[in-house]
């Protein structure tokens, strides 16, 4: 039966979450905030069982590629199934997903106008994002990425902020084009998956086990998926949506679209462009190293000149979602596994900035760093947290940040041709640049005389957004100071996809 499938449970309580909510009457905040406490607290023990189920199986033997599969034939003139499975690297998105999404639904604690309404939108967006990562067929893994789309034109466009028309429409127009690259990708590796005389499959795993796909046609179709996913990484030029949806985003929708929603993109990447298209992969990599390495630096640039808080986290997140895609570009074990570090970095850092930023939002009503000033005298609380999230995004040792990068360019770095070498040494570079916009940020925000007297009066955090952001915190010390539990998660995931790629390799 379907519902025995631990993974699917993913899936279904968002789903019972939603039913729950659409019971609750707009007004009844109580209950809205029960639901929402209730079903994230149940996605988080479920993640967090997984995890340790997941480690279990695999040190009691278990090597199979996926683990918890199953599969249900959904259309059969297309042989789609809603087929399931994971491996050590989905196992730790679904934990950062759980993760921010139990933050996010305390960080949205008064969230104003119709709250049953913004929570509704919001469960549907996680809904996408869970059921992306458990699936591992082509079609399912589009169907749940367009899920988790469509939620963040409203979500934006009704609760935002700023200029939050356009910027959702924007987001949604840029994403429908990376959609529509996507989808001839994912179409051309479904028709060219059958071996001679054989049936095409959506199956990942069996796409990878038999089809031969002719090297002409992985180039085209490399591409197409490459850039489809790329654009949600925000990867250079196709970024231009990513400051703007940040910036006018409610608080734990900016959360959950930058900690998770942006992951996809790398993970996609990983999943489907490289592992089925290694030899595609082995050619065509240094065209999106250079445009990836245009990302790290110029993100980082960019947030340097910027004076609105979301603004430089939005940049700052441009940088750190390049270096994902630059290193899984390098196609080596050690690169890759500094690329999943850093999504679970970036992940739990920019939400942890993106909640704080709210917070001091909703206190100050500007987020112009020139208008403020001295505010660690008058909310202690939030400064120091958001010193812990700018030292984690500069890469101090012991916080997530100096593990994933340090990963990532040891990996890196491993590559010894010239043009490969050139490329760490600029991206290394925006470590230096990401210290200045960190610094610049803190000292004006924080530090100094009060520029605002009407500051003066401000209340620091309370018990709901210091629960949310401990959350985070505790998750970006755990991975900063134990970080070894990861690699042993995902050591045995990487092994089909190196061998794909040696395999594919001129």
């Amino acid at each position: 039966m379907i519902f025995d499938n631990l993974l699917i449970w993913f899936v279904v309580i968002p789903v019972l979450m939603m039913a729950g909510l659409g019971l609750c009457r707009n007004s009844s905040m109580n209950a809205i905030r029960a639901v929402m406490v209730v079903g994230s607290t149940l996605l988080l023990a479920l993640a967090v069982w997984l995890c340790v189920d997941f480690l279990c199986l695999r040190h009691n033997g278990a090597d199979a590629e996926m683990l918890y599969t199953g599969s249900w034939m959904w259309y059969a003139p297309l042989n789609i199934h809603l087929a399931v499975g994971v491996d050590g690297i989905s196992v730790l998105m679904l934990m950062l997903s759980a993760i921010i999404v139990f933050a996010g639904t305390f960080a949205s604690w008064k969230i104003n106008p119709l709250p049953k309404n913004f929570f509704l939108w919001f469960t549907l967006l996680s809904t996408g994002v869970f059921g992306f990562f458990i699936s591992i067929d082509m079609f399912t893994m589009f169907m749940f990425y367009e899920v988790a789309l469509i939620p963040m034109y409203l979500l934006i466009g009704f609760w935002g902020t700023g200029r939050k028309e356009y910027s959702a429409m924007k987001l949604t127009l840029m994403l429908m084009g990376g959609s529509a690259f996507l989808m001839l990708g994912l179409l051309g590796i479904f028709w060219h998956s059958a071996p001679e005389g054989g049936v095409p499959t959506w199956n990942i795993l069996e796409i990878a086990r038999q089809a031969q796909i002719d090297p002409s046609w992985q180039r085209l179709l490399f591409c197409f998926t490459f850039v489809g996913f790329g654009v949600l990484g925000a990867m250079f030029p196709f970024h231009t949506w990513s400051p703007d949806g940040h910036a006018c985003a409610p608080t734990a929708v900016s959360m959950l679209h930058a900690g998770v929603l942006m992951k996809l993109g790398g993970y996609g990447c990983f999943r489907i462009a490289i592992y089925l298209l290694p030899q595609a992969a082995n050619e065509l990599a240094w065209i999106f190293i250079i445009l990836t390495g245009i990302s790290i630096v110029y993100g980082a640039f960019s947030a340097c000149v910027q004076t609105d808080l979301k603004y430089i986290n939005a940049y700052s997140s441009v940088s750190h979602c390049g270096m994902v895609l630059f290193a899984l570009l390098m196609l080596n074990t050690t690169a890759m596994t500094g690329a999943i570090m850093q999504m679970l970095s970036h992940g739990l850092m920019t939400a942890l900035f993106f909640a704080l930023i709210g917070m001091i939002y909703g206190r100050t009503h500007t987020r112009d760093i020139r208008q403020m000033g001295g505010l660690m005298k008058i909310m202690p609380y939030l400064g120091v947290c958001y010193m812990i999230a700018g030292f984690a995004s500069l890469g101090l040792p012991g916080l997530s940040g100096f593990v994933a990068e340090m990963t990532i360019f040891v990996g890196s770095f491993q590559d010894a041709d010239t043009f490969h070498r050139i490329f760490v040494i600029l991206a290394c570079s925006a470590i230096v640049t990401t210290a200045v916009y960190i610094l610049r940020v803190v000292g004006k925000l924080l530090l100094g005389p009060v520029y605002d007297d009407h500051h003066l009066t401000l209340t620091d955090a309370n018990w709901f957004e210091r629960f949310s952001t401990v959350t985070l915190i505790v998750c970006i010390a755990g991975i900063g100071c134990f970080p070894n539990w990861i690699s042993e998660t995902i050591q045995h995931s990487f092994a089909p996809i190196i061998a794909a790629i040696q395999g594919g390799a001129f």
